[in-house]
């Protein structure tokens, strides 16, 4: 959206000051102008006007870069309003003047590369293709997007090995510039390129990186399609509750039908329970443990409460299933929880008081025990915290002596 509400006002008078009659070519450039902001306040339907009078106003020779520009962002604008038709046809009359104007390759690269995304939404996959390739020989080599979108175009030509090769390269540029929406969808794609060639573990470790650049908290929605497409990665390896617990997480978050349908298809295809979070911390290094905690309680803190408890019950039968390693388990699961915001931690905290409350007197006190040792791990603040938590809540429920004692 517009993040400035006076622009267009402005540039609207920037066009009335300058009558084509009288001063042709600065109004078509406030009209290209006026165009570009339109579009980028989301208005492309408006936009389509001002900047079809700056096209026609820009036809001199000298003016051939000018209306260049005009005819791209002319595009953009039809393919924003969801006319790729029009969209393509106005790109391919920008590619050609960039081209004719001389010496102006990164102009023609984004009117190519606009181009190609034109003709995919068109269907024309053949030809995105060759559109992509040449964007990608004229924008500046460390762009990502030219090789990501021409490897999402030979993934849809089915051409796996060179998009995977294109899809490397674009992780690799947007790891290297620090781009993680870039690395994010590259990484994405090329899961998804692994997964068309059968190789589901190469899959799963592209797909990992996809989640590194879409945190859930920023780009939710990619974060759900990443944990969509892992789930179906780690069914395809066999990894049940890992396809879970990513299955889950994805139907946690608000996404597209297709990204939900998917997920919700590993599960049905691999039935529900709970657990699984212990689970596949057997297998998992230590450094991996925090993050996989944080996103699993994350989702537990947003689910009903009737779901959070049976999540939580099974977590505690999973670590009292592990002798020598409950109190590592439940420092992971207390510095997740310190981690959310408060009354997020303090739903995860009512339900292990509540989880606790029908067990019989030796398991509370073990566990207790084991929390209270894991509580001590933590600096002081943190500790002290906890512990007011867990006592609140233990009060809220009637649970007496169901709250941890730290020692």
């Amino acid at each position: 959206m517009d993040a400035d509400p006076g622009l267009i006002a402005r540039l609207e008078s920037d066009v009335a000051r300058h009558p084509a009659e009288r001063y042709p070519v600065q109004h078509a450039l406030a009209q290209l102008r006026l165009g570009i902001a339109l579009t980028d306040a989301g208005r492309p339907a408006e936009a389509e006007a001002p900047l079809t009078a700056a096209v026609r106003l820009l036809s001199a020779d000298a003016l051939r870069a000018q209306r260049a520009h005009a005819e791209n962002a002319l595009g953009a604008a039809l393919r924003a309003a969801a006319r790729p038709d029009d969209a393509r046809a106005a790109f391919m009359r920008a590619a050609a003047a960039f081209e004719a104007a001389g010496d102006l390759e990164t102009g023609r690269g984004a009117a190519l590369f606009n181009l190609g995304l034109a003709q995919r939404e068109l269907g024309e996959v053949s030809a995105a293709v060759e559109s992509f390739r040449a964007a990608r020989g004229l924008l500046p080599a460390a762009n990502p997007a030219p090789a990501r979108e021409l490897g999402a175009a030979l993934l849809a030509a089915g051409e796996l090995d060179a998009a995977a090769a294109a899809l490397r390269e674009a992780v690799d540029l947007a790891q290297a510039s620090g781009d993680a929406p870039g690395l994010g969808s590259a990484a994405n794609i090329l899961g998804l390129v692994h997964l068309a060639a059968d190789r589901p573990r190469e899959a799963v470790d592209a797909l990992l990186l996809a989640l590194a650049g879409h945190p859930r908290s920023i780009r939710p929605e990619g974060f759900a399609m990443a944990k969509a497409n892992l789930a179906l990665a780690h069914e395809r390896v066999g990894d049940a509750p890992r396809a879970r617990l990513a299955a889950r997480q994805a139907l946690a978050v608000a996404a597209a039908a297709p990204v939900r349908e998917q997920a919700a298809g590993v599960l049905e295809r691999l039935g529900g329970g709970a657990g699984d979070l212990s689970a596949v911390l057997r297998s998992e290094p230590r450094e991996r443990g925090p993050a996989i905690v944080r996103e699993e309680l994350t989702r537990w803190a947003e689910v009903a409460p009737a779901e959070r408890r049976v999540e939580t019950a099974a977590w505690i039968d999973g670590v009292l299933e592990r002798p020598g390693d409950e109190v590592d388990l439940w420092e992971l699961w207390l510095g997740a929880a310190l981690e959310a915001p408060p009354a997020a931690m303090q739903a995860l905290v009512r339900a292990v008081v509540d989880a606790l409350s029908d067990r019989d007197g030796p398991t509370r006190e073990r566990v207790h025990a084991d929390v209270s040792r894991a509580m001590a791990r933590f600096h002081v603040p943190q500790m002290l915290r906890l512990k007011d938590t867990f006592d609140a809540a233990a009060g809220e429920l009637g649970g007496g002596g169901s709250a941890p004692v730290c020692v």
